[in-house]
């Protein structure tokens, strides 16, 4: 087991990595902190929250070569969206529905990131849809024989559809370059996962016929040692993997949700002792990499960051109401 000061080195990470890690783990909190405070003014209709996800995301993400790889998230991946290319301004115009929104132009439900320039495969509404898209999508990149591997994320209830059982056989069949990432925050809304999953989800694998992996997903630096053991594997052509990262969420499913109805306010409080982004913190000053000066110094620029998306949202335009079928009907003419 390595010492706390080599575990990024023993991984491959520079300091760069580590700096932007975090960076990316604080616009996340930050964009999502935001989000709920426009929810209760009146002023966003529905969020979907990310904290407590961040270190499952980013350090999983990271383990992909972004700009070549292809990436299919769920609705709660905001933080591994803004490190893929989205910026805070791009989470708010989505937010908003402006035309600027890169997903859709405004023409869906927030979270349902997409975005051709970053490699990202718009997610539909139906849980698991997008797991699916991403085994069709390797199966292409195998087919074409195109060096790049497919992440896909989801939540532990994404397991109990047939569309993650149909993606998982088809990949293991036929030895995919697709890593699963499960997201495993223990609650499938209001279902706790004792009710949604018999078993363990990463035991899942081996019936399936690819190697699964269980980690702490509060530990960036795990996210990525496992997920990036099983990118390598896949872009050597050894298949799919399954990794299950174990975390938890700070606030509600959603901003239609009421989380007090189905689970204690002291176990809410005992995993928020466990946020993943303080414990970074603490990593990064043990091995010198940053101290308090400079984490204020990057908390209050990702706070700033974050203040001018929003505003820069705010002040986009919303989509012409004229163009209100494009992209969904075809341009027919009529005599």
């Amino acid at each position: 087991m390595a010492n706390a000061s080599d575990r990024h080195t023993d991984l491959g990470l520079k300091e760069e990595d580590l700096t932007e890690m975090y960076r990316y783990m604080l616009l996340a909190r930050y964009c999502d902190e935001r989000q709920w405070a426009l929810n209760r003014q009146g002023k966003a209709p529905f969020v979907v929250p990310v904290s407590g996800h961040e270190a499952a995301q980013i350090g999983s993400i990271w383990a992909f070569e972004r700009g070549k790889d292809v990436f299919c998230p769920y609705y709660r991946d905001m933080a591994l969206c803004l490190a893929a290319g989205f910026t805070p301004k791009d989470v708010f115009t989505g937010l908003f529905g402006k035309v600027d929104d890169p997903s859709s132009g405004g023409r869906q439900m927030p979270a349902h990131w997409g975005s051709s320039k970053a490699n990202i495969i718009t997610g539909s509404s139906p849980i698991a849809t997008q797991i699916l898209h991403a085994a069709g999508i390797a199966y292409s990149k195998k087919y074409k024989h195109e060096d790049a591997v497919v992440g896909t994320w989801f939540g532990e209830g994404g397991t109990s559809e047939g569309d993650w059982h149909g993606a998982m056989n088809f990949a293991g069949i036929h030895k995919l370059p697709l890593v699963f990432v499960c997201e495993n925050n223990q609650y499938a809304i209001s279902v706790h996962e004792s009710k949604q999953v018999a078993g363990r989800v990463y035991l899942r694998a081996e019936g399936y016929g690819m190697p699964g992996a269980e980690g702490d997903g509060n530990d960036v630096l795990e996210s990525y040692r496992l997920t990036k053991e099983a990118v390598d594997r896949a872009r050597a052509g050894e298949g799919p993997s399954l990794i299950e990262l174990r975390t938890y969420r700070f606030y509600s499913h959603t901003s239609d949700d009421d989380d007090r109805t189905y689970r204690s306010r002291d176990e809410v409080d005992e995993w928020r002792r466990k946020d993943p982004i303080p414990r970074f913190e603490e990593y990064l000053k043990s091995v010198d990499v940053l101290d308090d000066g400079k984490v204020e110094q990057m908390r209050e620029a990702a706070r700033s960051d974050v203040a001018e998306g929003v505003k820069q949202a705010q002040e986009a335009d919303f989509p012409d109401p004229s163009s209100g079928a494009k992209n969904v009907y075809a341009d027919l003419e009529v005599e």
